[in-house]
């Protein structure tokens, strides 16, 4: 089992390949993070997971669950149907990121409360978004 979280601990860690960059590696990009949450409640189909997500493209969709597969992350089963039923789940690597998802819903749900201004705070000059 881990140490609790503390500063000291944090402070502590190694400036290349420390904890929280390994899980910014799993979690890269707007659309990862979301369709883990999706998949928190269950496994979905392709169709399922792009309505909860707000319909992004079919590729960028494609492209995120081939690299969360990848990583271990979620498997996909391809059921010998016709039409062939595709169905995506959290694996228990997948699933052990639930913690990490809550603390940012709690995070977010507590800054939201706070008034905080909303969205990212970009340097003047520098309109990028990734």
């Amino acid at each position: 089992m881990s140490e609790p979280i503390s500063e000291q601990r944090l402070l502590a860690a190694p400036m290349k390949g420390c904890g929280v960059e390994r899980t910014l590696q799993i979690l890269d990009g707007k659309w990862t993070t979301l369709v883990l949450r999706e998949l928190l409640t269950g496994p979905k189909r392709f169709t399922q997971l792009r309505a909860g997500l707000g319909s992004p493209s079919p590729k960028t969709l494609t492209d995120r669950l081939r690299v969360l597969e990848q990583q271990g992350i979620l498997t996909r089963t391809v059921h010998p149907e016709v039409p062939p039923r595709v169905v995506y789940e959290l694996t228990g690597r997948g699933e052990s990121l639930r913690v990490v998802l809550l603390a940012m819903l709690d995070w977010g749900e507590r800054d939201a409360a706070a008034g905080t201004r909303r969205g990212p705070v970009h340097p003047e000059g520098d309109r990028s978004t990734g």
